[in-house]
């Protein structure tokens, strides 16, 4: 009955790539050119913050960048799916500022995808808060979307209530230490309970500077979390 069901639907609603719309075999899928013109990040990459290195270098398997080699990296390990580019941008942007929310599925399948070379025991799916007045504004949360997915894959607690974030202005152009500076102070834990002890996955639409992962994770570590990862679609990538 159920497969019935689900027949239907696809014969109704048919799986379309959500950029082209030409037909694809599943929901939330791209088809294969409109795939081909991502900036997917793979091997070699970064082993803990998967910053992705030149394809033709031999880093051994668990290679480590600059800035994780020398200890500025705290969270135990962060993950994106594909450099923030021309491309990913016309996916990301209108999904987080101009409610293209067909985008979604595709968003999440793409992160979970890029999750799966860590084997990661995850207890708490914690989308990045946004400000009361942020959410007021836009109507929703884009990273709480995508979140959800994302923590039935792992099983895991989606939560939307133990961290807040106060409001500041957008971080625009600003250099890594102004956004830094910029977002100090920014969230507070509400809920110690539903954190002290458990590993947590932070998910956001992008990954710019690091610095909202970074301070989520010196909140998160102060209330007690065992374990703190990220993941986003997609990261800028400077050049270090």
């Amino acid at each position: 009955m159920v497969k019935l069901f689900k027949s239907l639907l696809n014969f109704i609603y048919p799986a379309v790539c959500p950029v082209c719309g030409d037909l694809v075999d599943a929901h939330g899928s791209l088809c294969g050119k409109c795939w081909s013109r991502f900036n997917w990040i793979s091997n070699p990459k970064c082993f803990k913050c998967g910053y992705p290195f030149p394809a033709d270098l031999d880093l051994g398997s668990t290679p480590l960048c600059p800035h994780c080699a020398s200890g500025e990296c705290d969270l135990d390990f962060i993950r994106s799916a594909c450099v923030y580019d021309d491309v990913s941008k016309n996916i990301m942007l209108p999904f987080k500022h101009a409610s293209q929310l067909k985008y979604q599925a595709l968003m999440s399948k793409v992160m979970i995808n890029c999750l799966r070379d860590l084997n990661l025991e995850v207890d708490v799916v914690l989308p990045v808060p946004l400000a009361y007045k942020r959410i007021f504004k836009r109507g929703y949360n884009q990273a709480t979307l995508l979140a959800k997915p994302i923590a039935k894959h792992f099983n895991a607690v989606l939560d939307v209530d133990s961290v807040s974030r106060k409001y500041r202005q957008d971080m625009g152009h600003k250099s890594t230490k102004q956004r830094r500076e910029n977002v100090r102070g920014v969230f507070s834990v509400k809920n110690k309970d539903n954190i002290r002890g458990k590993k947590i996955l932070i998910v956001d639409d992008v990954m710019t500077s690091g610095a909202t992962f970074y301070e989520l994770n010196r909140v998160l570590r102060k209330a007690g979390a065992s374990a703190v990862y990220a993941v986003s679609f997609c990261r800028v990538v400077h050049a270090i």
